[in-house]
């Protein structure tokens, strides 16, 4: 990465997975924890879902390599900070392609988190059984 010039970088946010995206100069290849991103989400639908802000602005992803690094959550919340990530990467390369990107819902950060467990109870929702005698 020390002789590819650094077109842009964005931060995205998911469950409580962060993801750092960067845009380097290159041919195509994409780079998550060091891992080839085959490698790294195994799930075909999830890889559609992270590269659809590439296909939403109509980018030409062979022209840059993607370097993520990706940290806390499971697989499913660090693919949906990627795609936050990777959508706030293009808009700061290109601040054209944000009306597109925000209409798509890629600019919002999905807030939804995981309910807290309650004392005396179970789970977060879940209830002992009630007993009337």
């Amino acid at each position: 990465m020390a002789n590819k010039k650094v077109i842009s970088a964005g931060t995205g946010r998911r469950k409580t997975a962060v993801a750092r995206v960067t845009l380097v100069e290159g041919a195509g290849n994409w780079s998550v924890n060091r891992k080839a991103l085959e490698e790294y989400v195994t799930s075909e639908a999830l890889r559609d879902y992270l590269k659809q802000p590439f296909g939403i602005c109509g980018f030409d992803a062979s022209k840059v390599d993607v370097l993520v690094f990706a940290k806390g959550g499971g697989v499913s919340g660090q693919a949906g900070a990627i795609r936050h990530g990777l959508a706030r990467a293009l808009v700061k390369a290109d601040e054209s392609l944000r009306a597109a990107l925000k209409k798509a819902g890629c600019m919002t950060r999905d807030s939804r988190m995981k309910e807290r467990k309650k004392p005396g109870q179970p789970g977060a929702r879940k209830r002992f059984q009630f007993s009337k005698r």
